[in-house]
């Protein structure tokens, strides 16, 4: 028998991170590669009492099936945090997602045919061109200068179904888009009728100030918003969730039903055990307070170590340093190198739509001591600095 594939199937691809991710496990390289948070801030102790407490007062009801919207409490409990931010939802709008990834998916499955246009940040998160590009869209590119999307230049977009945009701490480029520029893009997307897919899984992870309001906050009916639990308690538990404009809702929620009936529901209430008084308010800050030692130490190695001519801007929150070397250097060619030489990182092509621009690279500090960033960084400044001496 001979297997005959969709035509979907031919735009699927593998993640590059999780390809490199594979070269990592390799002993003594030091990777500053995987989106991962780290592994020290998991509430191991939280969810094992958690996870006994459910499966002392609930435990049919936490292994039957559920609900296909979620665990009722934890939305509430979504829509009344985002209220703290500026975004007043009801709980009635919340979808609990199997990370947000899916949610991405699902709004790929609901609002793209072939051949739609959807608008995306120059560069973008790669996970998102992955979940859209099955269903067959035009990418447009939107040009960003450092402080997000350039207002003017979304009149390439107009017709798209949806601009997609991470405005807090964005992967790959950790910038986060200030309150003026929001304003701005708002404005603008109004203008044009443009509707936004907002995605936010880093907004927590704001070091000094925490970022403006959602852009859903401006226009609720005009934004689908996504949100997760992963950088704030753990990836494992592929907790996410959708807040949906409510006439969005109801397709959103059978495209969920068709993929995987609901998120599963032990995890949810896991999860809600753990936050409902709280926990997240006293966990967060010791989470914070470790990723930003380890993003001064990045910033202390890449000023001494990288070579001249090099450009990054100072992430106030997240994960990751967009990196742009010298115009003439490959980052993808120069990847086995660098390897060689006892590091990794994320080659900066595959985070755009089209156009990619190959002196670019993302590096991650979370899940590495500064020792180890330092070792890090010193070994790709040497290999940077080999291959700008070996230019013709």
């Amino acid at each position: 028998m001979t297997w005959t594939l969709a035509r979907r199937a031919e735009r699927l691809n593998p993640s590059i991170i999780r390809e490199i991710l594979k070269v990592t496990e390799r002993p003594g390289i030091v990777s500053l590669a995987g989106g991962l948070p780290a592994a020290e801030g998991f509430p191991v102790e939280a969810m094992r009492e958690a996870a006994a407490r459910v499966l002392t007062e609930a435990p049919r009801e936490a292994l039957q099936y559920a609900a296909s919207e979620g665990f009722g409490p934890l939305r509430d409990w979504v829509a009344a945090q985002l209220a703290t931010q500026g975004l007043k939802v009801d709980a009635d709008q919340v979808l609990i997602t199997t990370g947000s990834q899916q949610g991405l998916d699902l709004a790929g499955k609901v609002l793209l045919d072939p051949g739609s246009r959807v608008a995306v940040e120059s560069p973008t998160y790669l996970g998102a061109l992955q979940a859209f590009a099955p269903y067959e869209p035009e990418f447009v590119p939107v040009d960003c200068d450092d402080q997000g999307p350039v207002p003017t230049e979304l009149q390439a977009a107009r017709g798209a179904r949806f601009l997609y945009m991470l405005p807090n701490f964005q992967n790959p480029s950790g910038r986060c888009i200030g309150a003026p520029r929001r304003d701005a893009l708002m404005a603008e997307c109004l203008r044009l009728g443009l509707p936004v897919l907002e995605d936010n899984p880093y907004g927590d992870l704001w070091f000094d100030q925490p970022p403006a309001a959602p852009l859903a906050a401006h226009a609720p009916d005009q934004v689908l918003y996504l949100g997760s639990f992963s950088k704030v308690l753990a990836p494992g538990l592929r907790l996410g969730y959708v807040v949906a404009p409510k006439p969005l809702y109801p397709k959103l929620l059978q495209a969920k039903q068709a993929a995987d009936l609901h998120t599963p529901g032990f995890n949810q209430r896991v999860v809600y055990e753990v936050i409902k008084d709280g926990f997240l308010d006293r966990h967060v800050p010791t989470i914070r307070a470790r990723y930003k030692a380890q993003r001064d130490a990045m910033k202390a190695a890449l000023e001494q170590h990288l070579p001249a001519g090099c450009r990054w801007q100072l992430p106030d929150g997240g994960m990751f340093f967009w990196v742009e070397l010298p115009e003439g250097l490959d980052t993808l060619a120069l990847l086995p190198q660098a390897v060689e030489a006892g590091v990794a990182y994320v080659p900066g092509a595959a985070f755009y739509a089209s156009a990619p621009r190959m002196n670019t690279l993302r590096l991650s500090f979370v899940t590495v001591s500064a020792e180890r960033i330092t070792q890090g960084v010193a070994a790709l400044g040497r290999v940077f600095q080999q291959a700008l001496e070996s230019q013709p």
